[in-house]
């Protein structure tokens, strides 16, 4: 007679905790882990993980499926990445609450802030909600390969309540925020894990405008964080330019005594003019004053992809590339092959709009082929600038030449945060401090540009077993910030360890074979739109609530992920 549902054999457990591998069963019942240790009882299900390791599923506690999880089961690329539970609604951008008046602003301000194409974005979204209890509701109904939890997005809010005045960044009365605050509270309410908003002039519409959010004053954001304090449950996250750090930073703190509720703030080097360290060390200081706060942090650089296949290439803006960058792959190739094209393309000055990224890529310094699998800590020397001035070549001629390899497939890699130094030392710092958080993946986000869901596949490879330009990380420590950690950051005290009693979310990996494959561009979204993908090898099961959701990499027909609403201190 079987006495679980599920029993994982003889696997080196690393079990979220911290604490080190130790060779063990893992039982699952009714999913949950009925029982780790040797297990004497069978069941049902047996799965032999002799010579793999078996953790908890990881927590991506930053991705943007709003829309993604409104048409599709399946929200990859982080269902490829042992990824068992999403939230998202980060950076102030979402889809509720909405006016049916708003539904082409709210789609601009996504398309612009998260370079998510906006015909796929009209055609996908059935807008069969107003409020956020109305957008939980529809969710809730709806089956996924992945935990989903959701939170209340301050630019949706801000243009629901102020209409147009909203959008257009002016202040808000006090009868807006006394409203806003009866909204987040009603949110909070419904099962929302938070609230999000976005303070950086990075974030703008497809029309260029700012994100409404951007100069929300003291009473405004501070009123919102106060309907927390009502509640007593609920996490903030936080974009911010840090133009003036103190002033800036003293509000962040302001709303986390008002609401009595943790906040996690983006932090990458370079985000801010100010300094990463600057930054962390007043959310130490803060989080030793009695602050919940936390660094939110990426385990890499986060780069753009380059090439003909993605939004930009180097030489986007450039009128003679323009002119035949609308043309099918095969004829723009054919194009961009004439020689007398290519020298025109090379002499036409950058665009203003591009002029940004143009300098950052520093005439191919730091601009790199990516390999297969990828190198996120690529040397120096590796760079088109260095291979065209060690060959004797005008370095932007390579890189152009570069783009047309493997029939225009080449993707380039250009780095624009945490890699001012070409290494990841700073990352290392960032993830190991007290008060940081694993997050920034943006599953789901800058579908044309970036993909970055791979982020927790590179934090165990690269810093667990690969790095070789550095100090690396032990894997109980890795496994812990990707599970428990990140669970705990948005108060899901239900998932993240490996222990009796614990939701049943697992990971059976080969880890000696995991790694992140080369993204590639696929066209999935609705209306035909294109997106990168980003597979990953060594991934052997992902089980989520006790199913088995992934082996070896493909999808099974099991769907038992489900929104996630937090609807008092203590449930999930």
């Amino acid at each position: 007679m079987t006495q679980h549902d599920l029993v994982i054999r003889s696997g080196s457990v690393i079990d979220g905790t911290g604490e080190p591998a130790f060779t063990a069963d893992v039982a699952i019942k009714d999913g949950k882990i009925s029982e780790v240790g040797k297990v004497a009882g069978r069941g049902a299900q047996e799965v032999s993980a002799d010579g793999a390791l078996v953790t908890p599923g990881f927590v991506d506690i930053h991705t943007h499926y709003d829309g993604q999880a409104t048409w599709s089961n399946r929200m990859s690329p982080s269902s490829h990445h042992g990824v068992t539970t999403v939230v998202m609604g980060n950076c102030g951008v979402g889809f509720a609450p909405v006016r049916p008046t708003d539904h082409d602003l709210l789609i601009e301000l996504m398309e612009g802030v998260e370079d998510i194409p906006g015909v796929a974005l009209s055609e996908g979204l059935s807008w069969e909600w107003e409020s956020f209890p109305d957008y939980l509701d529809y969710l809730s109904k709806r089956r996924f390969d992945m935990d989903i939890g959701a939170q209340l997005p301050h630019a949706a809010l801000r243009v629901y309540v102020m209409g147009q005045r909203g959008a257009d960044r002016e202040p808000a009365t006090a009868e807006d925020v006394v409203e806003m605050r009866r909204l987040t509270e009603q949110a909070i309410r419904a099962g929302a894990l938070g609230f999000t908003s976005s303070r950086t002039l990075n974030h703008r519409s497809a029309r260029g405008e700012p994100t409404p959010t951007l100069q929300a004053e003291y009473d405004e954001l501070v009123g919102m964080a106060s309907a927390l304090r009502s509640t007593g449950r609920g996490v903030m996250e936080m974009i911010s330019d840090f133009d003036d750090l103190d002033s800036e930073f003293d509000l962040l703190k302001s709303m986390v005594s008002s609401a009595g509720r943790p906040m996690s703030i983006s932090l990458a080097q370079g985000i801010s003019d100010h300094g990463w360290r600057k930054v962390l060390n007043k959310i130490e200081g803060a989080s030793d004053a009695g602050y919940a706060m936390r660094g939110q942090v990426a385990p890499r650089p986060i780069g753009i992809l380059l090439g003909l296949t993605t939004t930009l290439s180097p030489f986007t803006t450039r009128p003679s590339f323009t002119e035949v960058a609308h043309l099918p792959r095969a004829e723009r190739i054919a194009a961009l092959a004439d020689p007398t094209r290519k020298a025109r393309i090379l002499a036409e000055p950058t665009g203003r709009g591009f002029m940004r990224l143009f300098r950052l890529m520093d005439e191919g310094r730091k601009i790199w082929l990516m390999s297969d699998p990828p190198n996120y800590e690529p040397d120096p020397k590796d760079s088109l600038h260095a291979q065209a001035i060690s060959s004797g070549q005008d370095p932007w001629s390579l890189v152009y030449d570069t783009l047309l390899q493997n029939h225009g497939k080449a993707l380039l890699y250009t780095p624009f945060a945490n890699y001012a130094e070409n290494n990841l030392d700073c990352c290392r710092d960032m993830i190991l401090h007290k008060d940081t958080v694993m997050g920034l993946g943006d599953g789901g986000a800058h579908v044309g540009t970036i993909c970055d869901a791979s982020f927790i596949t590179s934090l165990l490879t690269h810093w667990g077993r690969d790095r070789s330009r550095g100090e690396g990380i032990d894997l109980p420590t890795l496994i812990k910030c990707q599970s428990n950690d990140t669970a705990r950051a948005v108060e899901l005290t239900d998932r993240g360890t490996l222990q009796v009693g614990m939701r049943a979310d697992v990971n059976i990996i080969d880890f000696d074979n995991l790694n992140v494959r080369l993204p590639e561009m696929v066209n999935d979204l609705p209306a035909g739109g294109a997106r990168l993908q980003q597979r990953a090898d060594g991934y052997l099961m992902t089980i989520v609530n006790g199913q088995p959701t992934y082996i070896d990499g493909e999808a099974t027909d099991a769907l038992p992920g489900r929104l996630v609403r937090k609807t008092t201190p203590d449930s999930h």
